[in-house]
């Protein structure tokens, strides 16, 4: 604008230099031009400082929102960053679980397939050793068998067969060196055939019996022997000088009005009350189920307390005169003089030779190291090279 103004004054200059003096219409035209073109400069330049401020704010805002999108995106960034790292360090973590795991896992396949390779080599051990083992084990068990039915049982004949059984079985081994088994268990048949029987089921039976023939016993009528204690005359005498006599006879007769003495050669029984003698008969009867419960268990006090108990009670409250109770009597006197706990021996001689054996011939194969597998192929060499 100043330049514009600037030429248009050497313009006018130079006009009026030259002698030149324009019209007073085109000078005033031309001043009016200046003005409009001045004026429309001057909004031009305006429009463009509005522009450029706009411009300039908008392009300050622009900045501020990226600003602020890049500090989210950071922040996003960082929280991202943190999530990676603690999913990495878990997954760390796990993976290193699981390795430890399977260590584990492996050190443990590793140790029972060792353990089973030494089984499998003792088992081959045991097995090329000699078949005649097995017979051995098995006399062996035979024979502890046949103890634990002697002494908790309490069954001979079947420890007893057991025995034989297992005579049978070192026979089939054809081995001179267990003559003195054999003959130890020969000595054990011998003591258990000299062992009384005891025909436990019987006596069982029997005792059932007599608990059904209660209720056919009959009560005993305890009101006899009513005659008083002395027998001398009661009447009084007529002297006076036998006046101390009579008045002793006098109290006497005052007395057996009050206390009746009576002359007992045997125990007192007492007497039943009336329908007491149900009660009775029942408790019989379990005393009888004791004595028959105590027959399988062995248990000869509680069998002989029980039959002593049932021959009181029947003696003292039934007829002992009746036949049916006497037939009762001498059938539980029976049973009570007979034992129901056989005399066994202590112990059996063929257990500890049998032991030794089995010591001596099998736990020692067992308890041998195990070869290992690869030195397995070379022992039958060593062995032809020793020859």
């Amino acid at each position: 604008m100043t330049e514009h103004e600037n030429s248009s004054a050497v313009v006018e200059e130079t006009k009026a230099a030259d002698g030149v003096t324009p019209p007073p219409e085109k000078a005033e035209k031309k001043r009016r031009a200046n003005r409009t073109s001045l004026a429309l400069s001057a909004i031009a330049i305006a429009i463009a400082l509005a522009s450029g401020a706009g411009l300039y704010g908008w392009v300050k805002h622009q900045n501020k929102t990226l600003q602020t999108s890049n500090g989210e995106i950071a922040d996003q960034l960082i929280a991202l960053q943190q999530t990676q790292d603690k999913q990495r360090t878990e997954l760390e973590g796990v993976i290193k679980q699981q390795a430890d795991a399977l260590a584990a896992e492996k050190r443990q396949s590793e140790a029972l397939a060792k353990q089973l390779d030494e089984v499998q080599q003792k088992v081959a051990t045991i097995s090329g050793s000699d078949a005649k083992t097995w017979q051995l084990a098995q006399a062996d068990f035979l024979v502890k068998l046949a103890g634990r039915k002697l002494w908790s049982d309490q069954d001979v004949t079947t420890a007893a067969a057991l025995l034989k059984s297992a005579d049978a079985s070192l026979a089939d081994m054809n081995d001179p060196s267990l003559i003195t088994a054999r003959r130890a268990i020969t000595d054990d048949i011998a003591s258990l055939s000299s062992v009384t029987q005891v025909d436990y089921d019987g006596a069982i039976l029997k005792l059932n019996q007599l608990s059904n023939q209660i209720d056919n016993l009959r009560l005993a009528d305890n009101n006899d022997d009513d005659s008083p204690m002395d027998s001398d005359s009661g009447e009084l005498s007529s002297s006076i000088s036998e006046w101390r006599v009579n008045l002793q006879k006098s109290w006497r007769n005052f007395m057996d009005s009050f206390i009746t003495i009576r002359r007992r050669d045997e125990t007192a029984v007492p007497l039943l009350a009336p329908n007491q003698d149900v009660y009775l008969r029942e408790n019989i009867r379990s005393r009888l189920l004791v004595a028959a419960q105590a027959v399988p268990r062995h248990q000869e006090e509680t069998y002989k307390q029980a039959l002593d108990n049932v021959s009181t009670w029947v003696r003292a409250y039934y007829d002992t005169d009746d036949a049916a109770t006497k037939a009762f009597l001498e059938e539980v006197d029976k049973l009570g003089q007979q034992s129901i706990a056989m005399e066994l021996p202590e112990s059996l001689q063929s257990q500890p030779i049998l032991e030794k054996l089995m010591q001596t011939r099998v736990r020692n194969l067992l308890a041998q190291p195990a070869v290992p597998s690869e030195q397995a192929p070379t022992a039958p060499a060593d062995a032809a090279q020793g020859e």
